[in-house]
């Protein structure tokens, strides 16, 4: 799927995918109510309606595989950030432990860091972009930072230490949620539910292409029902991206002042 869709509104893209998905089911029933027509009618008709129970729960057990991972991705990314934004808060609350100049540079360069992430990476998560090449020289100046710190006591000891490991653990949620910003339902998954949704809708047609008032309300409850499912998945598919997409509130919530 290509960014500007990810990126429409949610009222927009609501109304593009039962747009379409309702477009395309009028062209099947019209499609299938021209070829109705005298041998090809009895063998419609012949379609028996036994078939269609499988095909609905076949879809919907690709609806549900499909969304079992979008679901997960954002409950992963949502993690991540927490985590990130949690050992963020500690490193502040340690830095307390050495008073003056030190904490004043700590609490700064984490400052600077999560305007860094509100600002800069997070636009190039929504678009795909951002790569795990570079390590972000504030967060690295921090830890050094806190290497370089002279001790004069074992409480101030035990804050270095336990400043250090939050500074890593920030490193390392963000490293995961950046790799959870790649994510989104490839290809295939998306090609797959398309046809077992045209598979259904088609069957459908077949099986009550003597009646028209039928055929139209059996095919316009099961449209709506794919387009929804289709809506939901598009909506939450990128972590990252769109109008509904996670965003760095946890982390802006813990910036030091």
């Amino acid at each position: 799927m290509n960014d500007w869709l990810h990126n429409l509104p949610v009222v927009w893209m609501a109304l593009l995918v039962f747009g379409l998905t309702y477009l395309t089911a009028v062209v099947i029933c019209a499609v299938i109510t021209v070829l109705a027509v005298g041998e090809r009618a009895r063998s419609f008709k012949a379609v028996s309606p036994g078939l269609l129970p499988p095909l609905g729960i076949i879809f919907g057990l690709f609806v549900a595989f499909t969304a079992a991972q979008v679901w997960t991705d954002n409950e992963k990314a949502k993690t991540e950030i927490d985590r990130e934004a949690s050992a963020l808060r500690s490193a502040v609350i340690l830095a307390n432990s050495f008073p003056g100049e030190s904490e004043v540079q700590l609490r700064a360069l984490i400052r600077r860091y999560i305007a860094d992430v509100a600002t800069q990476e997070w636009p190039l998560m929504a678009r795909r972009s951002v790569t795990l090449t570079a390590i972000p020289s504030v967060l690295a100046e921090a830890l050094k930072a806190t290497l370089a710190l002279m001790p004069s006591s074992e409480g101030q000891k035990t804050a270095q230490r336990e400043i250090a490991t939050a500074l890593q653990t920030a490193l390392d949620a963000r490293r995961q949620r950046l790799i959870i910003s790649q994510s989104q339902v490839n290809l295939l998954k998306w090609s797959c539910l398309f046809m077992q949704a045209l598979c259904a809708l088609v069957a459908i047609a077949m099986v009550h292409s003597d009646n028209r008032l039928a055929s139209g309300i059996a095919m316009g409850i099961f449209a709506t029902g794919v387009a929804a499912s289709m809506l939901l998945i598009l909506a939450h598919d990128r972590p990252f991206t769109g109008e509904i997409s996670i965003k760095p509130d946890a982390l802006l919530q813990v910036m030091p002042e």
